[in-house]
């Protein structure tokens, strides 16, 4: 009988069901793209949250750091690796074309450089490193010389262009012999993860930054493991406020259920005197109002969610480049919760209508 009676004014009813529907696209589909925001932070972040950078501090004497800080930094982290980095800018050219791009002096490229062909040399000696993005922009391939600073590498490595947060950039990677000064721009620490990262940070800044009396940064010492809890922190605030706006769209929906309910039980106030009148009791009146509405809400929930699985394909593909990440629960637990606050704003929003209905007098009803 609710199903039957849903059908009587199919135009009401439909209206009805695509407010929930868009309801459930908008909870569903920002929830979706925060959690595609998040996992795409996470990723960006994540191959950097073990690592500790350390540079030349706003009250150093010292121009970058020194070689005797970078042995007592190797002094004191025995379980890490230290990697000195020292940096420059140059522009590279083969074959009638040429490239801008930054240089990276180091002895252990393996440490900080995965490498999509070729090898990432444990010890850099006479080889190079360049992204793949330069390779395919000047024609070069493994093997092939490149110049810079009066002297010729050969390439030992391609790196994928997309390291690093945000991507790494055109990087040309040389030995650390290649670029002649004595201090170094950077030392990169690689902890094993975040929470050694941080415990590393704070070692360095008590033996550097403090001097027993106030501040005093000899060293500017950052980690990235705070920087993705406060990423984190962030899209997680930004993921609530997204599923609060979203919700505002249901709570309309839901008033508009009210509407269909009660106009539609204003319309059968004769039909439901007859039942009640032939002994059908409150509770199998109030039963079916609230049937009624819970069926708009499964049936406009059922299609928001399809759309949303769809519109979340396409988020994921444009955020992540992976659509299939949307499978993941971290997603779809917000076409759960879209489902579930339909039905539950449809049900209570026909709590009224039904109550009113069960509890009218049959012999008013009957009236008219």
């Amino acid at each position: 009988m609710a199903w039957r009676n849903l059908g009587r004014n199919r135009v009401r009813t439909a209206l009805a069901a695509l407010g929930i529907l868009i309801g459930v696209v908008a909870i569903a589909s920002l929830g979706i793209a925060g959690a595609a925001l998040q996992q795409q932070a996470t990723a960006d972040l994540g191959s950097l949250a073990n690592e500790v950078t350390v540079s030349s501090g706003a009250d150093s004497d010292e121009e970058g750091v020194s070689r005797e800080q970078t042995e007592e930094i190797r002094g004191l982290v025995t379980d890490a690796e230290v990697v000195p980095q020292r940096t420059d800018a140059t522009t590279v050219s083969s074959r009638g074309r040429s490239a801008r791009v930054s240089v990276t002096a180091v002895t252990k490229p393996d440490v900080l450089y995965d490498v999509s062909s070729g090898e990432a040399p444990t010890q850099l000696q006479n080889g190079a490193l360049l992204t793949n993005s330069t390779a395919r922009e000047l024609g070069l391939e493994l093997g092939d010389p490149i110049e810079y600073n009066g002297n010729v590498y050969r390439i030992r490595g391609l790196i994928g262009s997309e390291q690093g947060f945000g991507g790494g950039g055109d990087e040309l990677v040389v030995p650390l012999s290649a670029i002649d000064q004595d201090h170094y721009d950077t030392v990169t620490i690689v902890a094993a993860d975040g929470d050694a990262a941080v415990a590393i940070t704070e070692t360095l800044n008590e033996r550097f930054n403090r001097d027993g009396r106030d501040e005093n940064e000899e060293l500017s010492i950052t980690n990235f493991a705070d920087a993705q809890e406060s990423i984190g922190s962030f899209l997680d605030t930004l993921q609530v406020a997204l599923l609060g706006i979203g919700s505002i769209s249901l709570i309309v929906a839901s008033v508009a259920i009210l509407n269909v309910m009660l106009m539609s039980t204003i319309e059968r106030r004769g039909e439901i005197g007859v039942l009640r009148a032939v002994g059908i009791r409150r509770g199998e009146i109030l039963r079916m109002i609230l049937t009624e509405a819970a069926f708009l809400g499964i049936v406009g929930g059922l299609v928001g969610v399809v759309v949303s699985l769809a519109i979340g394909f396409v988020a994921f593909q444009l955020i992540t480049g992976d659509p299939m990440g949307v499978l993941t629960w971290a997603s779809l637990r917000y076409l759960v919760y879209g489902f579930g606050f339909a039905v539950g704003a449809s049900v209570l929003s026909g709590i009224y209508p039904a109550w009113k209905a069960a509890n009218d007098r049959p012999v008013e009803a009957l009236r008219g």
